[in-house]
């Protein structure tokens, strides 16, 4: 028993990975090409994606939002995820990135679950309210520029459905968040961020110390209490 979330050795995540994570074929193979590139910090941990998809089949969700795609594992992980006739929206910038991902996408046969949008991502989640697709997705995953995320989260809440997930990405920042005196950017960003949905009472909350730290924030429906 522990009254702390556990510190991982090496040996320990080593173990973690061999009994607690169930990784595709297809995921496996993205995620080995994408360690052999310069950025491949940027991907997401294996038992991550799996703890995402989890919460996906939880939820029953369809619709699926992503904001960073980078190569492409988390999309992969939400698609597998979902049913047949669910689809993922996945917005980047970067075409040489995500086509990295189509391949594997397509490898896997689930590239017709992922439509993928490149352009800055907040034209893109404005386009879709612009559509009329308020309210309308189960599930959304932000993990792109951390100086961009009040924005994103913001749009993506006006898109999630009451009841829907918000998944964010990155919010311990590799403990810089808590470290004292003033940060970068990207810190001084996600500071801001974590304290604003801290406070949000649109929403139930949760911060797991998964990968670099990962907050789930549910959508309110109306009339729900916020104790």
């Amino acid at each position: 028993m522990s009254n702390q979330t556990l510190q991982l050795t090496d040996e320990l995540y080593v173990y973690l990975k061999a009994k607690g994570v169930r990784e595709s074929s297809a995921l496996a193979a993205l995620r080995e090409e994408t360690a052999a590139l310069p950025m491949s910090m940027m991907q997401i941990a294996p038992e991550q994606g799996q703890f995402m998809a989890m919460l996906i089949k939880l939820i029953g969700a369809r619709r699926c939002l992503e904001v960073g795609t980078f190569t492409g594992y988390s999309a992969l992980a939400c698609a597998e995820a979902l049913p047949a006739d669910g689809r993922l929206v996945a917005l980047d910038i970067s075409e040489e990135w995500t086509a990295i991902g189509r391949r594997h996408w397509a490898a896997a046969g689930l590239a017709d679950r992922i439509d993928l949008r490149l352009g800055p991502a907040a034209e893109s989640l404005q386009a879709l309210l612009d559509d009329g697709e308020a309210d309308s997705f189960d599930f959304l995953f932000i993990d792109a520029d951390k100086t961009g995320y009040a924005q994103y989260y913001e749009l993506g809440l006006e898109l999630l459905r009451p009841g829907g997930l918000v998944a964010v990405d990155n919010v311990l920042w590799d403990g810089a968040v808590a470290a004292p005196g003033p940060g970068d950017d990207d810190t001084e960003a996600l500071r801001r961020f974590n304290d604003a949905l801290a406070a949000d009472q649109r929403v139930d909350l949760v911060m797991v110390p998964i990968g670099d730290g990962l907050s789930l924030a549910r959508k309110r429906v109306a009339g729900e209490s916020s104790d």
